[in-house]
């Protein structure tokens, strides 16, 4: 008798996830885009950027606390997962389109470019240090600690 997926055990593999990293990305960027749009008398512009971009970083940090109480119940199920991740997008999406209505005149709109390009950052920093890894032991992608890999 098969299990029906949304009752399906909930197997999450180890993903490179540097927060301490993304946060010093952001700040990077952040500082960058309100200097830029400093530069073009919209200053505003960047640090609702900032503010899209910390929103992302919020967001990716409730996905790991999520996932790890999830997986470490003894039965841990997709339905869990996808509940807790359609109430946490809804949550960060409806503060993002608030701030960008409500501050629609003074470039509140950058909060959604924010979130959108800390997906792509979070996608590039999850997915390089997986593709490298694979590239040096091929598809064979168990934690080998880095002295093993090579002998």
């Amino acid at each position: 008798m098969t299990t029906p997926a949304h009752d399906a055990p909930l197997v999450f593999p180890s993903v490179a996830f540097r927060p301490v990293r993304l946060l010093v990305v952001c700040v990077a960027l952040t500082a960058l885009a309100v200097a830029a749009a400093g530069f073009v008398g919209h200053i505003f512009f960047g640090v609702f950027f900032g503010i899209g971009l910390g929103l992302g970083l919020l967001n990716a940090l409730m996905v790991r606390r999520a996932v790890e109480s999830i997986t470490m119940e003894d039965h841990p199920l997709k339905k869990k997962m996808a509940v807790n991740s359609a109430t946490r997008l809804l949550v960060i999406t409806a503060v993002g389109l608030a701030i960008a209505i409500f501050f629609k005149g003074h470039g509140g709109i950058a909060v959604l470019f924010g979130l959108a390009i800390f997906q792509a950052l979070l996608v590039m920093s999850t997915s390089i240090p997986v593709l490298r890894k694979i590239r040096a032991n091929g598809l064979d992608v168990e934690d080998v600690p880095a002295s093993d890999s090579k002998g």
